[in-house]
């Protein structure tokens, strides 16, 4: 079985492998596509194939919708050279459930894969499709760090000189993405939702701010018509809705494509991109999933809440969002990481069966969390909390890894630890000071920056922006060191940036500083360590 237009015609041979295939005519809803666009997604990675996409397939199958939905990679282009174009845009979503059985659906809602690249002449389709008056979202899974348009107290040098030149032949990704919204405007200020999917807190406002910047730029140097800041400014005109979506999505797993080639299934080439990225024809990804966002849609929306989507008001998307992000899921992933490193873990759900590292992530998650969680209402924290720590995290059958999850730690710990810091200072019947095991988790990731694990052998760190600067700062400090390491870590520890709160201001340094003495103490000192501050 391959997985192509033409392999799908031959359907009882997939059915009977126990393959679950689209219901709905291909060429039609590519040709209805193609006439009248009304979603385009940027980011062409595993999380929109397995869970947007599969959504709108959903929508599809069951007749609510005629439109499919278009990608665009404005990152990196190889994903759409190495899994869409020989595939015909073809995915095969492999759901891992706890109880060890298996989901395998073939994925066809996506009817175009295009290059964000101004370059390219993909880029003439995207400007056509941002002019189409039916086109009612633009969604984004493109990372937390894609939104950020400065590097240190400097714009990025492409996003500055997109800011020089205008949106003619933008290079940076929001660069180009605020020059399809210029293409948007001046087709007639017609209506759009620009939608963040990603991981991180109030993620549409980091998007309107970005697309602000450019809007603002082009405008006062008289590179786009008067009105574009205003048009982009104005929620009726371009809303730019919160969101909170969850659903662990591994890299392809060497297992599941062992099982997938016994089951007749024959296109299970891994890739590794030139940018890191590991795609495969198929996506493998937990059962459990979640997307809420904000329904502020001013020129309509996808039915997708008949697809298990939940559309409400903003406060609950920021409620149901810091439930997630920063107490009950993503901390403790965090947690799961740096110390799976250290240990030398490479499954989070091995991880889990080591009684120091379950006892951390529960004690994190119930006593250092739950008294500030934010509780939304529509789901129960402690309830979300312990589908994590006893169903998810521990289910032996998803392959994801610490390694994984310790990539861009640098920016993720203001949103998963630092709003928990922020909520105990602003309460005045709890300590900060008395927080235990958060300090040790920030100790941890300084020790991790070290690169080497606990038995004194060297590892390779995962991909972090701030690695270059952090490794300055740390320079000359080797395992088995002792004494003051106030020098070296305090430009750390103080920066906002990084922990969301100057450790000293919260009085946490002091304890993180003491916690990393302790680790760097010599092999074996970061379980020694672990299980002193869990006793």
């Amino acid at each position: 079985m391959r997985l192509n237009a033409n392999g799908l015609r031959e359907r009882g041979e997939w059915e009977r492998a126990g393959f679950v295939l689209p219901r709905f005519d291909l060429e039609k809803v590519k040709a209805e596509t193609r006439k009248s666009p009304g979603w385009i997604h940027f980011g062409a990675g595993n999380i929109f194939r397995v869970f947007p996409a599969a959504r709108m397939q959903k929508l599809l199958d069951d007749g609510i919708e005629t439109a499919g939905l278009i990608v665009a990679e404005g990152f990196d282009y190889e994903i759409i050279d190495a899994v869409f174009v020989p595939h015909d845009n073809l995915s095969l979503a492999v759901t891992l459930k706890a109880d060890g059985s298996i989901d395998k659906t073939v994925i066809a809602s996506v009817t175009e894969a295009l290059r964000a690249d101004s370059r390219h002449p993909d880029f003439e389709r995207l400007r056509e499709i941002f002019r189409a008056p039916g086109l009612k979202m633009a969604s984004f899974t493109i990372t937390e760090k894609g939104y950020l348009l400065r590097r240190g107290p400097e714009y990025a040098p492409e996003v500055a000189a997109d800011f020089r030149e205008g949106p003619a032949r933008p290079e940076s990704y929001l660069g180009k993405v605020a020059a399809l919204l210029y293409e948007r405007f001046r087709a007639g200020r017609l209506p759009l939702a620009m939608c963040s999917l990603d991981n991180c807190s109030h993620n549409g406002d980091r998007l309107g701010e970005a697309m602000a910047a450019f809007a603002g730029a082009w405008t006062r140097a008289g590179l786009a018509e008067a009105g574009f800041a205003g048009y982009v400014g104005n929620p009726a005109e371009v809303s730019f809705p919160w969101s909170m979506i969850d659903k662990i999505t591994p890299r392809p797993d060497e297992g599941v494509r062992k099982m997938l080639l016994e089951a007749g299934f024959e296109d299970v080439e891994t890739a590794v991109t030139a940018k890191n990225t590991h795609v495969a024809p198929f996506v493998n990804a937990e059962e459990t999933e979640y997307l809420v966002i904000e329904d502020s849609f001013p020129n309509g929306r996808p039915a997708l809440d008949r697809a298990g989507v939940v559309f409400t008001g903003r406060d609950t998307v920021d409620r149901v969002e810091k439930m997630k992000v920063g107490t009950c899921l993503n901390p403790l992933h965090t947690a799961l990481a740096i110390f799976g490193c250290l240990l030398s873990f490479t499954k989070i759900s091995e991880e889990m069966r080591d009684p120091d590292l379950r006892r951390l992530v529960e004690k994190i998650g119930y006593d250092e969390g739950l008294p500030v969680v934010s509780d939304p209402g529509i789901v129960d924290p402690r309830d979300f909390l312990r589908q994590c720590l006893e169903v998810r995290f521990p289910n032996p059958f998803m392959p994801d890894t610490p390694q994984r999850i310790a990539c861009d730690t640098s920016q993720k710990l203001p949103v998963r630890f630092g709003e928990t810091i922020k909520a105990y200072l602003a309460r005045p019947d709890l300590e900060a000071g008395k927080l235990r095991l958060i300090p040790l988790v920030f100790a941890g990731w300084c020790r991790y920056l070290l690169g080497v694990d606990d038995r004194g052998a060297p590892f390779e760190r995962s991909p972090d922006p701030l690695l270059p600067a952090l490794d300055k700062r740390l320079a000359g400090i080797r395992l088995g060191d002792r004494g003051s390491f106030h020098e070296a870590l305090a430009p750390i520890l103080s920066d906002p940036a990084i922990f969301g709160v100057d450790l000293y201001g919260a009085g946490l340094g002091e304890r993180v500083e003491e916690a990393f003495g302790e680790m760097a103490a010599g092999a074996g000192a970061v379980r020694e360590t672990l299980r002193k501050y869990l006793s």
